[in-house]
């Protein structure tokens, strides 16, 4: 197993990898004590049939730089393949600005291809590789070295089966022509809308059961300052202090440090310091604004009411058309979705793009009145009325 140290050699690599038709990507990394996601390890890999045209990249060894990689990923004849790919492209979008283009995803890829909801590497690699795969080393700590060969054995296997697995699907789009499909997907994973977290808009996260305009306002203000300190100082954002005692404050809306200090939700480490003080501006600000200034609940994107009987029936047709084209219903539309369509919405992804074609057009034909649904057998199908 080769693990790749130096600026240099990362360059070497790649510059051969450029010349090959596609490259296998993975990541390890920690996030369970960062706001933003640590890389610790790096899995590359070019067309093979062995480990010999795979590499370990070691992100922490001194004075390694990733641009050979990032040049890599800017080469548009050479297709990126990953497994799962929004947190890989986060900590590239992050760390970079940018992303690996053509990018192929296996698990939406797979999902098309009629392998179920989410699949998970492991299933492909036991499905198409017909290979075992070892997760015992899932959860260990990637940021300590050194790195066990157990470690380095289960991640050079995210990326070698890989390889087998982009072969098969890809050949699978082109022979049923859903390859459009799966670029219609990778779209939003490209989107730097997707990754981007502003702190302005981080109270819309939050489950309250008051509309006070001037409670959410204040809602508002505390969820912006945590958000803002947690990318600050790079701490996850529950770490600052939980939803919980965000929902308490807005609600108690402390005027002094001692008001806050009675809180039951509260982190001790929340209060006092920065942290406080920031709280206290946060609920402040919130109860300054003016009332043209205060966030109310958006009526318009209220539901209409749904027909029950309708959305029934297009539970029933979108379980047909699943089964017929071999798509996880769940890609197609959920349930959310169904019920929107049930009480007259149009505008949804549901009923667009590829979508459209497998269920959306049949979907609106049943909504209009223009088919019924018949059953022979074990079998759905639609009757022109």
């Amino acid at each position: 197993m080769i693990t790749i140290t130096t600026t240099d050699a990362l360059a070497e690599f790649c510059s051969e990898a450029a010349n090959h038709p596609f490259v296998t990507v993975d990541t390890e990394f920690l996030r369970e004590r960062t706001y933003f996601s640590k890389l610790c390890m790096l899995q590359l890999a070019m067309p093979g049939t062995d480990d010999s045209n795979a590499v370990l990249v070691d992100p922490l060894a001194d004075g390694l730089s990733l641009e050979p990689l990032y040049e890599l990923f800017r080469n548009t004849d050479v297709v990126k393949v990953f497994h799962a790919a929004r947190q890989d492209l986060e900590i590239f979008w992050v760390d970079a600005g940018l992303f690996p283009k053509p990018l192929f995803d296996t698990q939406v890829a797979a999902m098309v291809c009629g392998f179920g909801e989410q699949v998970g590497y492991e299933t492909l690699v036991r499905k198409i590789a017909r290979q075992p795969l070892d997760k015992s080393s899932r959860f260990t700590d990637w940021s300590r070295r050194p790195l066990t060969d157990a470690q380095k054995r289960y991640a050079l296997a995210d990326v070698t089966h890989l390889r087998q697995i982009y072969e098969y699907l890809a050949a699978e789009l082109d022979r049923s022509g859903r390859a459009h499909w799966v670029a219609e997907e990778l779209q939003v994973l490209t989107d730097p809308a997707t990754y981007d977290t502003r702190p302005e808009e981080a109270w819309h996260r939050i489950k309250t059961r008051s509309q006070s305009p001037r409670f959410l306002g204040i809602v508002r203000e505390l969820a912006a300052f945590r958000e803002s300190y947690a990318q600050d100082n790079n701490v996850p954002r529950n770490r600052v202090f939980k939803d919980d005692a965000l929902v308490e404050i807005a609600s108690t809306k402390p005027v002094t440090h001692a008001d806050l200090s009675a809180s039951r939700l509260l982190q001790r480490e929340a209060r006092r310091g920065a942290i406080a003080d920031g709280i206290m501006a946060a609920v402040k600000r919130g109860m300054e604004l003016p009332s043209d200034q205060l966030p109310r609940e958006d009526k318009s994107r209220q539901r209409p009411q749904v027909n029950p009987a309708l959305a029934d029936l297009l539970r029933v047709l979108l379980k047909a058309k699943s089964d017929n084209s071999g798509v996880a219903a769940k890609l197609i539309a959920s349930a959310s979705d169904l019920d929107d369509i049930a009480s007259g919405m149009r505008d949804l992804p549901a009923l667009s793009g590829w979508r459209r074609e497998v269920f959306g057009n049949d979907a609106l034909r049943l909504c209009d009145g223009r088919v019924a649904l018949a059953v022979k057998g074990q079998t759905v199908t639609l009757v022109d009325l």
